[in-house]
């Protein structure tokens, strides 16, 4: 593989940097997470995928999932420079139960959670979201776009993921870099609000 950065500009950060923050990209297995860190971030991601072997079919449900032949085995990690004095880390998590201890560390000093959700897999958000919900974490929810899948207006996904009315839920494809932020920025917006009424 290729270690040459891609599409970095400067790959260390600028003097000017005062403040770093840190949101966390979860989902369940083979909903997109790699794809949508890679898609924002600004330097090269880091990625911990290995190649699936036989082994872990008892334990990877690959329903619904084709050519999928690699999984994330600890975190993905990307970088967003918002100005010259604020920096937005992504760290996104392993998708399957079998990582949950992960979880914990990846998790803590996070602002808040973008959860990836599947249409056609609705179902397994469930764990997903109880986790985050567990860890304290705010969050939005970004139903990433795949061929095929079947489409649902907003109120049938939000009582399908059982979201309270405040939850931001978008549609987005985690490939397209306009789209990607779009979903990032209806969870900072979020986080914002939150924490303005907090401080009122």
């Amino acid at each position: 593989m290729d270690s040459a950065p891609w599409r970095d500009t400067n790959v260390y950060l600028p003097d000017t940097v005062q403040t770093a923050v840190k949101v966390v990209v979860v989902g369940h297995f083979a909903v997109g997470k790699t794809t949508l860190v890679g898609t924002l971030s600004e330097i090269t991601p880091l990625r911990t995928e290995e190649t699936m072997t036989q082994a872990g079919a008892a334990v990877d449900d690959l329903a619904g999932v084709d050519g999928k032949d690699t999984t994330t085995v600890a975190m993905d990690f990307g970088r967003i420079t918002l100005n010259p004095h604020l920096v937005l880390y992504l760290f996104g998590a392993p998708g399957q139960q079998r990582f949950q201890q992960l979880w914990h560390d990846i998790a803590y000093g996070a602002l808040g959670a973008l959860v990836l959700a599947d249409a056609r897999r609705l179902e397994c958000s469930f764990p997903v979201i109880d986790m985050v919900e567990e860890h304290g974490l705010a969050y939005a929810v970004a139903v990433n776009h795949f061929e095929g899948a079947p489409t649902f207006g907003e109120q049938k996904l939000r009582e399908a993921l059982d979201l309270l009315g405040e939850t931001p839920l978008v549609v987005c494809d985690a490939r397209d870099r306009t789209s990607a932020t779009a979903a990032l920025i209806a969870l900072v917006q979020y986080l914002h609000a939150r924490s303005n009424q907090e401080h009122a």
